[in-house]
Order: structure tokens, then sequence, then C-alpha cells
């Protein structure tokens, strides 16, 4: 076995999502009211989406081809612009007239759906988080289409609360595992 020349980068990409996830969903799920107003989920997941969620992990996609591991390159990468598209529709006030965030969120069930096929060859804490994602970008889909519909969007919330604490513990199962050099954490074959 060869040795690495770059460090694992799947538990940094894996916390930038788990975390911006969190905010944004906490946003989505009308969590954290302060003075009856819940734009704390909100604000959190803009700045987290420029920065951490989208450049951290998109730079963990890059790690990830450097370490010629096609499933981790696609699936940082990805999600990275997802989180930096994000911040432009937010940031740049892109108009979402109609279903286009929607359209823009089917784009990203049908991605994450073909991701989470393969997700099951990886490891049992990796393909739950890709199932759940896919579970919660159809709820998001729908509640988002065309007039909206707020309760597929906190549900949609809720799901993708349950996406960003498996997400957390994959991270943190890659990196005690890693700096403990033995499984501490487990996450699961799957062949």
């Amino acid at each position: 076995m060869s040795e690495q020349k770059v460090a694992d980068p799947g538990p940094l990409g894996l916390a930038g999502f788990a975390m911006t996830t969190f905010l944004l969903s906490s946003w989505n799920a009308n969590l954290f009211n302060f003075d009856g107003k819940t734009a704390a989920g909100l604000t959190g997941a803009v700045a987290l989406a420029l920065f951490y969620g989208g450049i951290a992990q998109f730079a963990a996609g890059m790690w990830e081809f450097a370490r010629k591991n096609t499933f981790g390159a696609l699936a940082f990468t990805s999600y990275g612009a997802f989180w930096l598209s994000f911040y432009a529709i937010i940031k740049f006030n892109l108009p979402a007239a109609g279903g286009a965030v929607g359209v823009f969120l089917l784009g990203w069930t049908i991605f994450t759906l073909y991701m989470t096929v393969a997700a099951s060859k990886t490891n049992t804490a990796i393909f739950l988080v890709f199932i759940v994602l896919t579970v919660t970008f159809i709820f998001l889909t729908i509640g988002n289409w065309n007039a909206g519909h707020a309760t597929m969007i906190k549900w949609g919330g809720w799901l993708g609360i349950v996406t960003a604490l498996l997400a957390w513990y994959a991270s943190m199962a890659g990196v005690v595992n890693e700096t403990f050099g033995r499984t501490v954490m487990p996450v699961g074959p799957r062949s």
C-alpha cells in the first residue's frame, strides 16, 4: 500500500456540509426564534455557504481528486458548488419567481439520488447521509415548487437536520479514527 501524500479531506468536506446544512435546515424547520424572527439560521447558513460549505468543501473535493477518490471528489466538489450557488442566489438577489427554486432543487435531487446509488458502496455512515439527503431534497423540491408548500419545507428542514447530524458523525468518525489510529467510532462497512 502506498503512502498518501494528502491527508484525508473527507472529514473537512463532511463537516462543512454538515454545519451549513444544519443552519439552513434550522431556518427551514423554523427553529431558533429570537424576538419572533428565525433569520439566525439563514444568516449563518449564507455566511457558511460561501466559506465552509462552499470553498472549504470544494477544496476537499479537489484533494479527493488528488487521492484518486472519484466518489469523494464528485460529492464534495459538487456540494461545495451547491453552497456557492445558494450564496449567489441569496446575495445577488437572483430571481426566484415561480418554481425557480423548485427547479434548482429538482436538479440537486436527481444528482443526489444517483450519488446515493454510488454511496451504497462506501460505508454505512456515508450511505445513510445520502439516503436522508435524497429524501430531504425531495421534500424541499416539492415545498419550493411554484407557489410553495410551507409544511413540506418545514419537513425538509427537519430531515436536513437529521442529514447534518449524520454527516457530523461521519466527519467525526473520520478524524477521530485517523487520529487514534484505530476504529473508535464505527462507520459500518458496505460491499
